[in-house]
């Protein structure tokens, strides 16, 4: 997109920086370079830390495997599968949104940020629901930590009745159970934790849309942003099966 320009004392011209344009940049192009720049390094920073939590699953995985396996037969694959289902639809919106905002369709990206808005609270909304059958069920990590719900699922007849096919495990094999759950609390915790910054942003971004930004040729928060949220869909893709899906086997 070309800037305008004016003519000054001495026959002159020169740029006039368009409103979006910050004062230190040259121009839109090195601008625009610089953001996607630091966003990409941003979204680098964020692998590694989730790598690590990854590293860290795999290698007590492969160390106390019965009793991970164990654990992850606890979790619902309704639900999870459910928000994996949400969490793809909510990647197609937001795709949707980048492009209705380089095509300057106000109505469409307002409509795109609202949809995507409304299905990240939904993906919270089915977390919070499989966070309250773990505190239910005593499997919460730390003091609310109940091993007999392992040993002797029937010694809690309330939650017994509501989860029957609870199976007892042996002692050894039980203690192992919380550092499942532990890896399971951080890592879901923390991709809730990147859901919930991303819907505070949707939010900003739904009031600045219906204002008209973003639809004037300036696309670059919104496309950074998209980036953002697929890279949280794309860490959900990886923690479904790992914490899910695998040795689902009876």
């Amino acid at each position: 997109m070309s800037d305008s320009t004016v003519t000054v004392h001495g026959g002159h011209t020169e740029h006039e920086h368009p409103p979006y344009q910050k004062h230190h940049f040259a121009s839109m192009e090195q601008q625009v370079d610089t953001t996607s720049f630091a966003m990409w390094l941003f979204l680098l920073t964020e692998i590694m830390f989730f790598g690590g939590l990854f590293c860290a699953y795999l290698i007590f995985r492969n160390w106390y495997y019965p009793a991970f396996v164990a654990a992850s037969h606890q979790l619902n694959i309704f639900w999870g599968t459910l928000n994996t289902g949400v969490l793809i639809t909510s990647s197609f919106t937001m795709a949707m949104g980048v492009w209705c905002a380089e095509m300057r369709k106000k109505s469409g990206l307002v409509l795109c940020l609202v949809l995507t808005f409304l299905l990240g609270l939904a993906f919270l909304g089915i977390k919070y629901i499989e966070y309250k059958e773990k505190i239910d069920k005593h499997h919460v990590p730390g003091f609310h930590y109940s091993l007999k719900s392992f040993t002797d699922p029937a010694s809690d007849p309330e939650v017994h009745d509501k989860y029957p096919e609870d199976k007892a495990l042996d002692a050894g094999m039980a203690r192992h159970t919380e550092l499942y759950f532990s890896l399971y609390f951080a890592m879901t915790g923390m991709h809730a934790m990147h859901m919930i910054i991303g819907i505070c942003l949707l939010g900003y971004m739904i009031l600045r849309a219906r204002a008209g930004a973003y639809t004037t040729g300036h696309v670059t928060f919104v496309h950074n942003f998209g980036l953002y949220w697929h890279f949280v869909d794309i860490i959900w893709i990886f923690l479904f099966p790992l914490l899910y899906l695998i040795s689902r086997h009876p």
